[in-house]
């Protein structure tokens, strides 16, 4: 193992130079040799120190490939829900609104209020709204995200066990 180690390190320089090249990205090249090596030394095989650097590229090329799928599943995930966050609900979804959710939309701060009633009721495009506020769409998404939640407070706190089983038949809204 000793000679191994240090035919690796000695390439050390080699190693993340390929790894650059292959990822782009410097920092990313660093984290991908340490894993490889992470895993190179986890192996229960060790091959002789004249095999070790071709044995070590091989474990590097498979850890960038997993770097490159993970990165393009992170895209499809991003991908999927911006698609899914921009659409407007569908019937079912607005059928499920509890009866006490315009009653207490206006107990909401003017802000959450808005974004609730722009974004989620009229079905605008939260990157449209974002640019129109002069504000990042990941901002955008965080303030929606508390509108929501707080709007989601409100109506357990009012509608108690209705909100949180999803509002199915919902009465409390109802005159006694």
């Amino acid at each position: 193992m000793a000679d191994t180690a240090t035919a690796l390190l000695e390439n050390l320089d080699a190693f993340t130079g390929f790894a650059r090249a292959q990822l782009g990205d410097a920092e990313l090249a660093r984290d991908a040799v340490q894993e490889s090596l992470l895993k190179a030394i986890a192996t229960e095989h060790q091959p002789a120190e004249a095999e070790a650097v071709r044995w070590f590229y091989r474990i590097l090329r498979r850890t960038i490939i997993d770097l490159h799928r993970r990165r393009d599943a992170r895209q499809r995930s991003l991908t999927r829900y911006e698609v899914e966050a921009e659409a407007p609900p569908d019937a079912e979804e607005t059928r499920l609104l509890c009866a006490c959710f315009e009653r207490l939309l206006p107990e909401l701060p003017e802000q959450y209020r808005d974004l609730i009633r722009r974004v989620d009721l009229a079905g605008e495009s939260p990157m449209a709204l974002a640019a129109e506020r002069g504000v990042s769409a990941n901002a955008l998404t965080v303030q929606l995200h508390r509108a929501r939640r707080r709007l989601r407070e409100l109506l357990e706190a009012t509608c108690r066990v209705c909100a949180k089983h999803g509002c199915l038949d919902c009465s409390c809204g109802e005159p006694q």
